[in-house]
């Protein structure tokens, strides 16, 4: 289980903290701080995500 979580983990958490990126900048904060910031909790939000995705797929 652990190999799936590691390429789900790839593919979620670029998902994740690019879906961060974009509302910040749509949100109007364009220095490096606040872009940096979402990027770093769009990845850490991709753990627990990817957790319940990989036991889910690897149930099955």
């Amino acid at each position: 289980m652990f190999r799936l979580a590691t390429i789900l983990f790839s593919l979620i958490a670029t998902t994740l903290a690019g879906t961060a990126i974009i509302a910040v900048l749509t949100a109007g904060y364009v220095t490096l701080i606040p872009i940096v910031s979402a990027a770093a909790l769009g990845a850490l939000a991709a753990v627990p995500v990817t957790y319940l995705i990989a036991r889910e797929i690897y149930r099955t």
